[in-house]
């Protein structure tokens, strides 16, 4: 019964977000430790400094609700930055001048790698931003300097030329006895390197160099264009407990509110168990798994 009165609210909102947007979907409020709305969770979201969306990279019901809180938040506020680790450092001034309308979409995806599934995913939260005149952060690190670091470590970063320094975060700490470290290493453990490749903490090193340098996108981003609202979207392992990306970037502007999203696919909205994933973040957003 609340799976069903879920998709009849998802997809009755003439007044705030077209429907085609929605997702069934439920919202927890970790810190008052109960079910809320996603227009509650707008509200804080528009009230942040920063916002963290982790996601599910395959989960089109997150992918809807992403473009759904940009839509929701525009309707609070208008100075807002959108963050993605999907495009790169190095690929930012050809995503200007998409944005400014300098050249056509296909010279902008022809020189910006864009991720596979960006069509149906991400090219609905660009055209957002770019309709409503906001600036878009390319704020990863290239890939093939995170594979160099991921088989060569740190040093990758230190022998760049000057030309291409700028691509990667200018302080990278990486310590190997924190719980961002021990999280990594279980999820590695799942995927056994291969003898002769990259060690556990070499990739280490590699995610570091990513959260580092996503983490100082964005706190330039807040600089640069006046202190806005920056949505960040990322894999949930980038921002989930406060860690990776966003401990960050708690680090470089230890006084601004960072509000932190994790999206979680389940396979039924009427039946979750929020008690233990209350860790996750501020706000947990349930949509519903593919079917296998």
């Amino acid at each position: 019964m609340i799976a069903l009165l879920v998709l009849a609210l998802a997809t009755q909102h003439p007044d705030t977000t077209p429907a085609e947007t929605w997702a069934p979907h439920r919202v927890y409020d970790t810190h008052h430790k109960r079910f809320s709305d996603f227009e509650t969770l707008a509200t804080a979201a528009a009230r942040a400094d920063v916002v963290f969306l982790g996601e599910h990279h395959d989960d089109a019901g997150t992918h809807r609700m992403e473009l759904a809180l940009l839509q929701a938040v525009a309707r609070r506020r208008s100075n807002v930055v959108l963050a993605l680790e999907m495009f790169e450092r190095d690929v930012q001034p050809i995503l200007n001048q998409y944005l400014a309308g300098a050249i056509s979409e296909e010279a902008f995806l022809k020189a910006s790698r864009p991720w596979p599934n960006y069509a149906g995913d991400y090219r609905p939260l660009i055209e957002f931003a770019k309709a409503h005149h906001w600036p878009v952060v390319a704020g990863n690190v290239p890939r093939k300097l995170a594979s160099a670091v991921a088989s060569h470590g740190l040093e990758a970063v230190s022998h760049l030329v000057d030309s291409t320094r700028a691509w990667a975060a200018a302080d990278v700490g990486c310590p190997t006895n924190d719980d961002y470290f021990k999280r990594f290493g279980r999820a590695m453990a799942e995927h056994p390197t291969s003898p002769g490749g990259p060690t556990v903490e070499t990739m280490y090193r590699a995610q570091c160099v990513k959260d580092e340098t996503m983490a100082e996108s964005i706190v330039r981003a807040r600089g640069d264009a006046g202190s806005p609202l920056v949505i960040q979207y990322n894999g949930d392992f980038h921002s989930d407990f406060g860690l990776g990306t966003a401990e960050r970037v708690r680090r470089r502007s230890p006084h601004a509110n960072v509000v932190i999203i994790s999206a979680i696919p389940v396979p039924a909205l009427d039946s979750i168990e929020a008690k233990p994933l209350r860790q996750h973040g501020d706000w947990l957003l349930f949509t519903l798994a593919p079917r296998p």
